[in-house]
């Protein structure tokens, strides 16, 4: 059941909201659940499932494309206040791919359920146009991580990369396996830790068991 804060977060994030019927508003908060997952849980696996529409109350998601090899690369990550549609694809057309998405830490989210918001969808040009909106912000992060892949050396992704974990976590230092690291990365752990060493020899960062401290952001950037 929704509380209270719930509702008040389900409808500032819905910015269609003021342009639904009272009946299409209830059914929306009649088929909205509150969820919680455990980090490290598989919330969407792909296989073109179409479990509905994600708001992230807390925490972040990732989704990300898997090979038959077991190979992933990372599209985007989910935080607060961000919405997934692309865990509903069934409500989009022409969408042929399937993502995964994982909990990266225990994550509190709201989820409308696909055959309700399909219908409103269907009905109303307001909901029509905030899901194609919102799936447009999404392929373009999707866009960004492949230009990435396909044109950049390997030092200026990772730069890119280790820089925007430290402006998102607010320090300097990221506390992530070089493991972790090739599995956002779409790359091998070897590759990864091979250019990890050569950034700390020159100075760059410092390295350390499960972190990576920015020593230099300066060089980094002059990388990006």
């Amino acid at each position: 059941m929704l509380t209270p804060t719930d509702i008040d977060f389900l409808t500032h994030s819905l910015t269609f909201w003021d342009n639904l019927k009272p009946i299409e508003q209830q059914l929306i908060l009649d088929y909205t659940m509150p969820l919680t997952y455990k980090q490290g849980t598989t919330i969407h696996g792909g296989n073109r499932d179409c479990i509905g529409v994600l708001l992230v109350k807390s925490g972040t998601l990732r989704t990300y494309l898997l090979s038959d090899e077991g190979k992933e690369v990372t599209l985007y990550r989910l935080s607060s206040g961000d919405i997934c549609i692309l865990s509903a694809s069934c409500l989009l057309k022409n969408i042929t791919f399937d993502v995964h998405i994982d909990a990266e830490v225990d994550t509190q989210i709201l989820l409308i359920d696909s055959s309700i918001f399909a219908r409103i969808t269907s009905q109303n040009i307001y909901v029509e146009n905030f899901s194609y909106k919102v799936a447009a912000e999404k392929f373009s992060h999707v866009i960004w991580a492949m230009e990435q892949i396909l044109f950049m050396s390997f030092d200026k992704r990772l730069a890119i990369f280790l820089i925007d974990e430290a402006t998102k976590n607010n320090s300097n230092t990221i506390y992530l396996t070089h493991e972790q690291i090739a599995k956002y990365m779409g790359s091998a752990r070897e590759v990864v830790s091979r250019m990890l060493k050569y950034f700390a020899n020159e100075g760059w960062v410092q390295l350390s068991r499960g972190s990576i401290t920015l020593m230099n952001k300066k060089c980094l950037r002059a990388l990006m």
